[in-house]
């Protein structure tokens, strides 16, 4: 059976591998697996958003579903609105950090929480046998106008919004050309902060600084902080499901580090819960989680598998390395806004600063690169390297352990044809040396 889903839903590049005749097939396939209506439909500001959106909502009504168009909003919104606003399922249109060409689709159970591995092959099972129900009844297009605020008030009710608005905080956000602009201003000005706003226009082709938000692209974030004296800055990825911090002073801040920070934060508030993290993050988690006699459970690379394993283990926290971060009580899900508003809570709760609360966490040196190659490519490297090294994992790609605080680890991306590199060292000096040595390694690999 042909792999429609990667890491994280089914992307390609709009016009090529993933036309409309494509979306029409995968949508009629969506409708088989949710069964029963209503369906939340919602999109990101990508240019070929808003006609995908067409068809996905003529391909359920067809099939005899209901749905509502929510329009554009981030993908933590509709999948939160999913759960709360109790629909059957939502389907986002996004290619989430994707470059401009590409779009996709996400599938969202009624539950709120982006589809299982197991029921994503359910779907694709149903799409390559493509043997659809008889057209027998047209189903109905509606509107769905209470997204942003069912989620903004969601993401409040989690916190003390009172004591943040007491703090009048400072806040300086990136919005990256993507659909956070439709909510994090307004959940800012709900919870009483002043902000100061770059990238806020809505732009499918991500003019300002592309749609994923790196250390080297936030210099202008850097400068905001500095120029306004931000109590933080936060840069979110093109449909707003991830962020990345920067401190009061313009530091960028990796994934891991404010994954610590915020897990810090709660674990003290809820001491002995569980924590959900893939493979790839910052092994400073388990010493952080051991302060409070919680415990660390490990996944293979991806939201979903992170999301789905949260649920059956009631965790508290959930997250990925590249700034997905999720909190239990509110969803399971990667979500930009709720992870701003626990920082905002954090820093109004303990009266500090974000280089305050750097000072309490473990420290921990990461780093992460990637190199342009095929899947085919990509097993051929690892399977070298299983041949060169006796301690590896290969539960997801390949993870080569040195010591309990240094490792590198080496997988193909479930979104576009790289390879990633991810390491972990004891000191800044180890870690430029395992990624200098294993990025001159995997390319001496391709070119052999």
């Amino acid at each position: 059976m042909g792999k429609l889903f990667g890491t994280n839903g089914v992307r390609g590049v709009f016009g090529k591998e993933f036309t409309l005749e494509f979306v029409h097939d995968l949508t009629l396939s969506l409708a088989v697996y949710f069964k029963n209506g209503p369906i939340l439909v919602g999109y990101d500001g990508r240019e070929s958003s808003v006609l995908i959106a067409k068809v996905v909502c003529a391909a359920l009504n067809y099939s005899g579903l209901d749905c509502n168009l929510g329009g554009l909003v981030p993908t933590p919104a509709l999948e939160y609105a999913t759960k709360k606003l109790v629909y059957s399922g939502g389907i986002m249109i996004t290619a989430s950090h994707n470059p401009p060409q590409y779009n996709g689709i996400k599938p969202v159970a009624k539950d709120g929480v982006e589809i299982s591995r197991e029921d994503e092959s359910k779907i694709e099972k149903i799409y390559f046998a493509k043997k659809w129900p008889k057209f027998s009844k047209i189903g109905k297009t509606g509107k769905e106008s209470r997204i942003i605020v069912t989620y903004v008030s969601g993401i409040k009710s989690q916190v003390n919004w009172k004591k943040i608005k007491s703090k009048k905080f400072k806040v300086a956000l990136d919005l990256g050309n993507g659909a956070q602009a439709v909510s994090a201003p307004i959940l800012c000005r709900e919870l009483g902060c002043k902000t100061f706003l770059i990238n806020e226009k809505i732009d499918g082709q991500f003019p300002g600084r592309g749609s994923e938000p790196t250390p080297e692209n936030l210099y202008n974030l850097t400068r905001l902080v500095r120029k306004n004296k931000a109590t933080l800055g936060i840069a979110f990825d093109g449909d707003g499901d991830r962020s990345i911090f920067s401190d009061n002073g313009g530091k960028i801040l990796t994934g891991d580090k404010s994954a610590l920070l915020l897990s810090g934060h709660l674990l003290k508030k809820f001491p002995r819960s569980k924590i959900v993290t893939c493979l790839n993050s910052s092994s400073a988690i388990e010493t952080l989680a051991s302060r409070t006699k919680s415990s660390v459970i490990r996944t293979k690379v991806g939201s979903v598998e992170v999301s789905r394993k949260m649920i059956p283990q009631k965790a508290l926290i959930g997250f990925e390395e590249n700034g997905g971060f999720m909190y239990g009580k509110h969803n399971q899900v990667r979500d930009g806004c709720m992870t701003l508003a626990l920082a905002l809570d954090m820093l109004a709760s303990n009266n500090s600063t974000i280089t305050d609360e750097l000072e309490k966490i473990p420290k921990t040196f990461t780093s992460k690169d990637k190199i342009s190659c095929n899947r085919e490519q990509a097993k051929k490297i690892i399977n070298m390297l299983k041949r060169q090294n006796k301690n590896y994992d290969l539960a997801d790609g390949i993870k080569i352990t040195f010591d309990e605080k240094n490792w590198v680890m080496i997988r193909p991306s479930g979104t576009e044809p790289i390879a990633r590199i991810y390491a972990e060292a004891d000191s800044e000096l180890r870690l430029k040396q395992t990624m200098s040595q294993y990025l001159k390694k995997v390319k001496s690999m391709l070119g052999s």
